[in-house]
């Protein structure tokens, strides 16, 4: 069955980029002249998604006007003959079918999923975390629908990680069993370096198969309180195979100030209308 429905989580309160996020969403952060919540949407319908779904929170009514017509602006581009910016303008509101609903409680990410059974029904779906920002030749969520095609299970995006790093992660044990392709055997949420694994983490790219919503249904709260999507695929593990892609390109945290700061240098060098300025104030600046 192809994959056509695809869940954002963007309910969380963005407290890594305070005060910038105490009115405004972290995921309408600007990546140069795109908020990082387009990038992922855009990765997604490069993908073949058709249908995505917000699970928002307060203060999330700007992604809402951000992915809607803009009726006025448009208006004045059009008057004004900038044909250009009306058509990219237009085509943000027109490139998915976009719903929504809101997450309630902060309860975490297992819950946010759960917010979503009604809209995915009894098929499988992809989740995507809107500030993790994947650089690469090939869509981040296209690889993971490959292994999902062939093997029919669950599939996790994973990276290599530095060890000093992992306990930021959910991490796996996982077989290589073909190139970048893994049979995940455990997963566990934040280990502390001694108790990880492996260097592999898990990155904000899911396909997950229906039978998650039951096991979610039924989860305790786990670190933080919270309802952990990495205790419940760890649960789904058991009845039905989970695997891992160590994804082709480059990721960036994006709610983490420094990878947000990279990610803005890195893209903006392979503008051609900023490229070259950039290289060039940055080789002064760095001399």
């Amino acid at each position: 069955m192809k994959i056509k429905k695809a869940i954002f989580p963007v309910a969380g309160l963005g407290t890594r980029f305070l005060p910038a996020t105490k009115a405004s969403p972290k995921e309408m952060l600007p990546l140069i002249d795109k908020p990082l919540v387009q990038y992922v949407v855009e990765e997604a319908v490069a993908a073949g998604i058709e249908q995505i779904l917000f699970v928002t929170g307060r203060n999330k009514r700007a992604i809402e006007d951000h992915f809607d017509i803009a009726f006025e602006l448009e208006s004045v581009l059009r008057e004004k003959g900038k044909e250009d910016e009306f058509k990219e303008v237009r085509d943000i509101a027109e490139m998915v079918s976009i719903y929504y609903v809101r997450q309630k409680q902060a309860l975490g990410l297992g819950h946010a999923i759960l917010c979503a059974r009604e809209f995915v029904g009894n098929e499988p779906f992809a989740v995507l975390l809107g500030d993790d920002i994947i650089d690469s030749d090939r869509p981040c969520l296209s690889q993971l629908l490959a292994v999902h095609e062939r093997h029919q299970g669950s599939v996790l995006a994973l990276e290599q990680v530095p060890m000093e790093n992992i306990s930021a992660y959910g991490c796996v044990d996982a077989e290589e069993i073909s190139r970048g392709i893994y049979k995940v055997n455990n997963l566990v949420e934040k280990p502390k370096r001694e108790d990880a694994p492996s260097d592999l983490a898990i990155i904000g790219r899911y396909v997950l198969t229906p039978e998650i919503f039951p096991i979610l249904e039924r989860q305790t709260p786990g670190k933080g309180g919270e309802i952990q999507l990495t205790d419940a695929i760890l649960r789904l593990s058991r009845n039905e195979p989970i695997y891992g892609c160590r994804f082709e390109g480059t990721r960036y945290d994006c709610g983490d100030k420094l990878g947000f700061l990279k990610a803005t240098l890195d893209m903006a060098l392979k503008r051609d209308e900023l490229g070259k300025e950039l290289e060039e104030y940055l080789k002064k600046r760095l001399c």
